[in-house]
């Protein structure tokens, strides 16, 4: 495709910007919160909105059924080149507190802050107003060239705020329909100001466990110094599971992390990340975790192994002099590379219960259990879409890691062999999943225009 078909579709998105506007405030009036069943009407209101945008456009779009929320599924084709997969999601968080809300949260407006213009509205960057950059893209595409930039297939799912119970069995059963070259996710953001693909998210294991030694809670005057304390035993545990160095000591947790290559390595010391700051801002000031490890490594490239929650015995007003029976604990791995959470799992598990004495046993709970997800960057749409972002934001775009996870990602690699370019426009402070959230209005413009840029360099 000629480097000049995205010239005037940019020009395109500039004239009709506030008609963009004001589709996406239409969208954010619909509570689509998909953990309430009492929005439960109001998504599939969403679903069906999208849908009647996406066939105006020329999509052959349609709202499926699940024993959840809808996933709306559109297809359209044009020309030739890569089969795209574009996902987003159009649920939303819940509000509360709404006290805290400057105004509400499904009264969507354009508010002045001492940085910029914002939409203010929940789901304005989490995720409608990002999903919606990508269709704005293809709108004006579609004005000004008369057909769609490629052959595109639009997913979006009305559950990934609830934890998307629906989507593995939905993508199993329509892997053939859902197949693509490559998959575009749009539910991530900028680092500081630079634009950014991130290329690897750390996956997730949880646990629970219970260590119990008596039979009931004891007097500590007649029992204490003679019978097993579970917290005494539990605290000990967790407080080897890392050396003075941050280093974990589980048996075998190394395996399958890799190291970074150099250019990956190159580009990120080049974005002058300033943990200085990033935990100033929380009111810390020394690093911890691995010490051999920079800053963005540990954030990004290395796994974690997190103490979530400990209890046990009498935490009530007052005291009460107790020896407990049992104790407890959750304890979350942020997982990299080709770490298996499986393996993981019991090499844990057999790691604590080797360490329990005598009169004492373990019970276990998991919760979660998802591998980490590696693009293969090497792929060319990687370098394409960097490019395209490179040129609109007028500054270099990283590939970049995240310390969280998103599953989806995971998923299309594992049911339907894709790997995704995750790229998004959201910022820091854009305060997702929290009251006020916003979206910056520059985010919005510049997004659409990068995602033009992106299709016409794939497309």
């Amino acid at each position: 495709m000629p480097a000049a078909a995205v010239s005037p579709v940019l020009d395109q998105i500039d004239a009709t910007l506030p008609a963009a506007l004001e589709r996406l405030m239409d969208l954010l009036r619909i509570p689509s919160i998909s953990t309430d069943p009492a929005f439960k009407p109001d998504c599939a209101r969403a679903a069906d909105w999208l849908v009647a945008e996406l066939q105006a456009l020329g999509f052959d779009a349609s709202a499926r059924p699940t024993p959840g929320h809808p996933m709306v599924v559109a297809h359209g084709s044009s020309g030739t080149g890569p089969h795209l997969l574009f996902y987003g999601h159009y649920d939303v968080q819940p509000v509360d507190p709404l006290s805290l809300w400057h105004r509400d949260p499904f009264d969507p407006a354009i508010e002045e802050t001492a940085k910029g213009r914002v939409i203010r509205a929940r789901g304005a960057s989490d995720d409608k107003g990002q999903l919606m950059t990508f269709i704005e893209a293809c709108r004006a595409w579609k004005a000004v060239h008369g057909t769609l930039p490629g052959k595109l297939t639009i997913f979006l799912e009305g559950e990934e705020e609830s934890g998307s119970p629906s989507l593995i069995p939905f993508l199993k059963a329509n892997a053939e329909e859902l197949s693509a070259d490559v998959a575009l996710i749009c539910d991530t953001g900028l680092f500081g100001e630079t634009p950014a693909i991130v290329t690897m998210l750390r996956g997730l294991l949880g646990e629970e466990f219970t260590i119990r030694a008596a039979s009931r809670d004891l007097h500590s005057g007649m029992y204490g110094g003679l019978a097993q304390n579970p917290i005494h035993v539990l605290t000990r545990i967790l407080a080897g599971l890392h050396d003075a160095e941050g280093h974990v000591q589980v048996p075998g947790f190394y395996d399958g992390v890799s190291e970074l290559s150099d250019d990956l390595r190159a580009q990120w010391q080049n974005l002058a990340f300033d943990h200085a700051r990033f935990l100033g801002d929380v009111g810390l000031s020394v690093p911890a975790g691995e010490q051999d490890r920079t800053p963005l490594e540990k954030l990004w490239s290395r796994p974690t192994a997190e103490v979530n929650g400990i209890w046990g015995g009498y935490t009530g007003d007052g005291f009460k002099t107790v020896l407990p029976g049992e104790a407890h604990a959750k304890v979350s791995f942020r997982l990299v590379g080709q770490q298996d959470p499986d393996t993981l799992r019991q090499a844990f598990r057999s790691w604590v219960e080797a360490q329990l004495p005598a009169d004492c046993s373990v019970t276990w709970k998991g919760h979660g259990n998802s591998p980490a997800s590696v693009m293969a960057i090497g792929h060319p749409a990687f370098a394409a879409a960097r490019a395209a972002l490179t040129e609109e934001w007028g500054m270099p775009a990283a590939f970049i890691g995240a310390g969280g996870s998103i599953p989806v990602a995971g998923y299309f690699k594992t049911y339907l062999g894709l790997d995704a370019i995750l790229l998004g426009f959201g910022k820091d402070d854009d305060q997702i999943h929290s009251p006020n959230e916003k979206y910056d209005l520059t985010s919005f413009h510049k997004g659409i225009r990068s995602w033009a840029r992106v299709l016409e360099k794939l497309a």
